[in-house]
């Protein structure tokens, strides 16, 4: 089996150079550059700048930048802050009322984002202070702010599955749309979740009387009217395409001009603001495409070594129910993100898993859109997920053994809708079927 050899030397040395604390797209380079000339020589790096410069030359990841700028931009003119207002305002006064506003904060920062650790840390910072400071229980709301902060690669605009969409082959505007359904079955079982809880222990929320006086002025409708823009940015990007009038790459870039308009209307535009903006996400979206690039080098010489058609002919071989195939793939995501980053290990894995989703007969949207599920649920589980550190480290006075306590409930929401999921496959494949 010298397929297995190669496959644990190529992943032995990738795991082994991120251990070191590197950045990712370094390490692709290293054991790409370092493969290519032992395997081919110098005659191999031919190939080495042609399958860099297709990928970076692929339409289809002109919308990784498009999204970022989006983001970039509705983050940094400060418009979010009115969506906060807003959302508390339309919430109401309910027991509880600021657990639902973050809830639904996370959830739509984690669409803009594609990034649970920023939402999380974001939230740790800004709101989970004012949230103790109200009288709410500071372990409910970390369990609120995880459980919408890992909504991040599932709801669309998702960057990840923008990145598996591209890697596997698979419709990227279909992965978007599979993401609505599960998303919003995962908020609503946390909404859940969080009445139940406030049933049984009344003294993890503030009583009626503060709520009400902490209850944001003006009318519903007003907040709602002030919430018009930020539907006209999800507009843009989704309604483009579930119309069909826009394909991904082309919604990503309306995408950009309504987060222009939105911080235009809120009068939050200025030259300094553009000016970050654009520096940032040009930083950030360098970056992704060289790990892009790299993978796809990196695929190829998986490839060329034989070890993916020797991996698939190992696993059909076994003679498992495709049920348990399916587990065990699955396991393997749930358990190395919680050491490393996500795209690090889509961009290990797609080169691999993409052969057996064929040969297994996995419908592939179904498949890659609860990997991104578990790969989510990998960054919350103690006592490795990273995304459980960053919300530690952002909270003042927040301990690392009480954010690991507010994962469990969010750990069981996932992993039911998980369940779910496997059980029913059209709460993933329904909507993109129809559209």
């Amino acid at each position: 089996m010298e397929w297995s050899v190669t496959l644990l030397i190529f992943f032995g040395a990738l795991i082994g150079l991120m251990a070191t604390g590197i950045n990712v797209f370094i390490a692709f380079l290293v054991v790409n550059l370092s493969a290519t000339m032992i395997m081919m020589g110098p005659r191999g790096f031919g190939m080495f700048a042609n399958s860099v410069g297709d990928s970076l030359t692929t339409m289809g990841f002109v919308t990784i930048p498009l999204f970022i700028l989006m983001g970039e931009i509705l983050f940094r003119s400060g418009s979010v802050d009115v969506l906060f207002n807003s959302v508390n305002r339309l919430v109401g006064k309910i027991k509880g009322r600021l657990y639902v506003v973050v809830l639904l904060l996370a959830t739509i920062f984690g669409a803009l984002s594609g990034a649970a650790v920023a939402v999380s840390a974001m939230l740790g910072r800004s709101v989970l202070p004012n949230m103790e400071s109200r009288g709410y229980s500071s372990k409910m709301s970390a369990s609120v702010i995880l459980a919408g902060a890992s909504l991040a690669p599932i709801i669309p605009p998702s960057l990840l599955a923008i990145i598996i969409g591209s890697l596997a082959d698979v419709s990227i505007a279909g992965l978007l749309i599979a993401g609505i359904v599960p998303g919003i079955m995962i908020s609503c079982l946390t909404g859940a979740y969080i009445f139940l809880s406030i049933r049984k222990d009344p003294g993890i929320a503030p009583s009626d009387a503060q709520e009400e006086a902490e209850t944001p002025s003006g009318s519903g409708l007003g907040a709602l009217l002030r919430m018009i823009p930020f539907m006209f940015v999800i507009f843009m990007v989704m309604g483009m395409i579930m119309l069909g009038i826009a394909t991904p790459t082309e919604s990503a870039a309306t995408g950009v001009l309504g987060a222009i308009l939105v911080a235009i209307f809120y009068k939050r535009a200025s030259v300094k603001m553009f000016n970050h903006s654009l520096s940032s996400s040009v930083k950030l979206s360098a970056m992704i495409m060289i790990i892009i690039a790299s993978s796809s080098l990196f695929s190829q010489l998986v490839s060329f070594t034989g070890a993916s058609r020797g991996l698939v002919d190992w696993a059909t071989g076994l003679g498992l129910d495709p049920l348990v195939m399916f587990i065990i793939l699955m396991i393997i995501p749930l358990i190395l993100c919680m050491f490393i980053d996500q795209i690090a290990f889509i961009l290990m894995a797609v080169p691999l898993y993409q052969p057996l989703v064929a040969a297994l007969g996995f419908d592939p949207i179904w498949f890659w859109t609860i990997l991104l599920i578990n790969l989510t649920v990998g960054g919350i589980t103690p006592p490795f997920g990273y995304t459980l550190f960053a919300l530690s480290a952002a909270a003042p006075g927040l301990t690392v053994g009480r954010v690991f306590r507010a994962s469990f409930p969010v750990l069981l929401i996932f992993l039911i809708s998980v369940v779910l999921m496997i059980m029913f496959p059209a709460i993933v494949t329904w909507l993109p079927g129809i559209i």
